[in-house]
């Protein structure tokens, strides 16, 4: 691969490296920014030396790397909230008992049934100065208003550490806020918040504002509500408002990353600049003038849309090609795609962790690699099925590129995607250069009917074109087990296949064979270990009891009618069961006595009869059964003991006190997760 012969290769991977590194084994500050130091100085020396003593540069390399790789370290470290001494993370007295917290909102996000969620950034604790973002939730009633960025509040409350998962292999919210630098949540209802008169007016209030009057314009112009957001999710990049049937439909078609605003739509936005922009002279002074226009314009966007990870990614590529098109210089892709990777974690590298950015980055270098190789299969001879061609071939390989990893993410992989492309780029393209029109004069305040109709009527298309991809259930592949080993394997076959590919010869086809084999003994490995595994398992369902017990890939579950019945709908079950490569192999009621490995387990269900000669070791309290707790304790002498979500919570707070007066572990399901025997 000759992008990797490039140093700016070898230097950005150096680079992502030291932040990995950084980011899973959290060196302490001192001793890495010595490092960086002890790097810095074998770097001024190398150079030193191969400018004036050595013509090998061997030596200068590896200190030029070894530098990129404490740089990236170093950077992560410096841009990580938690290490701030200011931060609220290190002021346990928040956690622990109500405070007067001063914050502002940043960001409002998609809400949740009951409450309605912003990012919030902390300025005081009582009357000290602290630092850090927080997820503030908001219950939701009659008088309560939406807050719009900017808006100062003081609550007091208790914040909340982000918990662990409710239930095993689910997805881990509190770890994604974490790597968005959000370290806890604040609960509050609109009768414990006073409002600031004043507000902060910074660079987030003025793009909300803009959003907010782009919106309201349109909305007084009869923009239909389900066709605005999907307007303002393709040009604007909010998607918070969109409706879950109408995310569903683009996910099973495959069109999910269209609501992200990237590349493509980056893309479609720097032509039409160029297009408006055309007739200033292509003089040096007016291609300067096009240039900073340009670049103004897509800045503006990337605030406007919220600096999320792939618009910041696609602005900063693009500023790159343009810049590179208005000084008539030529742009080498995988140079503008390793500087922009370099800048952005330079200034972001918590970047590297969301799912947007790294899928967004590989897409993009296999349709750069890739796409050239597939389009040479076939060469159409007019210009429609070039057209379309064209559509097909980048489908293909953005979709082969990004495949491992979305299925690793998200186990469920869209077979119709290339359908889905075909028809919904070309209109993509139309409503993408129409949105930018129609929103760029309704930020002020003017709105053709003609223009927002066609954008409107545009979009409601899509959506029905989506809807009737996404019908055709049959061709989404649902539930593939996956895991990093198997991730990693299957970029290696994917890679030496299309090396082989581009120039085949003996040497390269063994290549491929070893990387089949090596998928195929790490899948192997997988079911091996998997066999050895033994757990038995009680899940966090609100108002429900469900057991598991798991001899390696086969399950046996227990529960009541309506769960056995409905266990292939059940999201829960079905990420336990495809983390663990495991299939159900029978349905079981729930008994009042179990035994697992050597543990002699008792449930006690809303009857609240039980035997009173056994000795269990773990006691299983579900359906808020009506007991003398202090008794049976004294009577039973378990281990453990355990109450599901299915009872009421303040019943489970006299359990607990009950326990820790006879110095018994109580776990509550419902608030520290689910419970595991192994």
């Amino acid at each position: 691969m000759k992008v990797l012969q490039f140093p700016l290769t070898r230097i950005t991977i150096a680079f992502v490296l030291g932040i990995l590194i950084a980011f899973y084994t959290k060196p302490a500050p001192a001793i890495l920014f010595g490092l960086l130091t002890v790097a810095l100085l074998f770097f001024a020396a190398s150079y030193f030396l191969q400018k004036k003593v050595l013509k090998n540069t061997h030596f200068f390399g590896l200190t030029t790397y070894l530098l990129s790789f404490f740089m990236g370290a170093a950077t992560l470290i410096a841009h990580t909230d938690s290490y701030q001494k200011s931060n609220y993370t290190h002021e346990r007295g928040v956690f622990e008992k109500p405070q007067l917290l001063s914050l502002v909102i940043r960001e409002k996000l998609k809400g949740t049934n009951t409450n309605d969620r912003y990012i919030a950034i902390l300025n005081q604790i009582g009357t000290k100065n602290y630092s850090g973002k927080i997820l503030l939730n908001i219950h939701r009633d009659s008088v309560y208003h939406t807050l719009e960025t900017g808006t100062i509040l003081s609550i007091k409350g208790i914040l909340y550490k982000n918990k662990l998962p409710n239930n095993p292999n689910q997805f881990d919210y509190g770890e994604y806020l974490s790597k968005k630098q959000i370290y806890a949540q604040l609960y509050t209802d609109s009768g414990q918040i006073i409002n600031s008169a004043e507000l902060k007016k910074d660079v987030w209030y003025y793009a909300s504002k803009i959003r907010t009057t782009i919106i309201h314009n349109l909305e007084k112009n009869n923009f239909q509500k389900k066709e605005l957001n999907v307007a303002i999710a393709l040009i604007l990049g909010q998607k918070q408002d969109i409706s879950p049937d109408i995310l569903q439909d683009y996910q099973y078609a495959g069109a999910i990353h269209i609501l992200s605003v990237s590349g493509l739509h980056v893309g479609f936005l720097l032509l039409f600049l160029t297009f408006i922009l055309s007739p200033i002279p292509n003089t040096k002074r007016g291609a300067i003038l096009k240039l900073i226009l340009i670049l103004l314009c897509l800045a503006s966007f990337a605030l406007i849309a919220g600096l999320a990870p792939s618009v910041v990614r696609s602005v900063t590529m693009f500023s790159f090609v343009a810049i590179g098109y208005q000084l008539r210089r030529s742009v080498n892709i995988y140079h503008t795609l390793l500087v922009s990777i370099l800048l952005i974690l330079l200034f972001q590298p918590s970047f590297l962790f969301d799912v947007g950015f790294q899928l967004s980055y590989i897409a993009l270098f296999f349709i750069v690699w890739l796409q050239p190789l597939l389009a040479s299969i076939w060469k159409p001879k007019n210009k429609p099925l070039i057209y379309f061609w064209g559509i097909l071939t980048v489908s293909f390989a953005a979709q082969i590129g990004t495949m491992p990893l979305s299925i690793y993410y998200f186990h469920q992989f869209p077979g119709l995607f290339f359908i889905t492309n075909l028809v919904v780029i070309p209109l993509l393209s139309f409503i993408m250069i129409l949105g930018v029109l129609v929103m760029g004069l309704a930020a002020f305040d003017y709105v053709p009917f003609f223009l927002s109709k066609s954008l409107e009527w545009s979009i409601h298309y899509l959506n029905k074109i989506v809807n009737s991809i996404a019908s055709f259930e049959q061709f989404i592949i649902r539930d593939i087990p996956s895991n990093s080993d198997l991730l990693l394997t299957s970029y290696l076959l994917i890679l030496a296949t299309i090396v082989w590919f581009k120039k085949p010869t003996f040497h390269k086809l063994v290549i491929v064979l070893l990387t089949v084999i090596a998928v195929q003994l790490t899948y192997m490995q997988t079911q091996w270990n998997i066999q050895d595994q033994q757990e038995w398992v009680i899940f966090n369902l609100k108002r429900n009891t469900m057991i598991t017990e798991r001899h390696g890939t086969k399950v046996i579950l227990y529960a009541n009618d309506s769960i056995r019945t409905n266990s292939k709908n059940n999201s829960v079950l079905k990420s336990y069961l495809t983390a663990n490569f495991s299939v159900i192999t029978s349905k079981e009621n729930i008994h009042n006595t179990a035994f697992y490995n050597e543990n002699k387990i008792l449930i006690i269900d809303s009857t609240g009869t039980y035997p009173r000669g056994i000795r269990p070791n773990v006691i299983l309290l579900t359906q808020s059964p009506k007991i003398n707790i202090d008794r049976m304790l004294l009577e039973l002498k378990p281990e453990v003991v355990v109450a599901d979500a299915s009872n009421y919570k303040n019943i489970q707070i006299y359990w607990k006190q009950s326990c820790e007066k006879q110095k018994i572990p109580f776990h509550a399901i419902g608030e520290k997760g689910f419970f595991k025997l192994n």
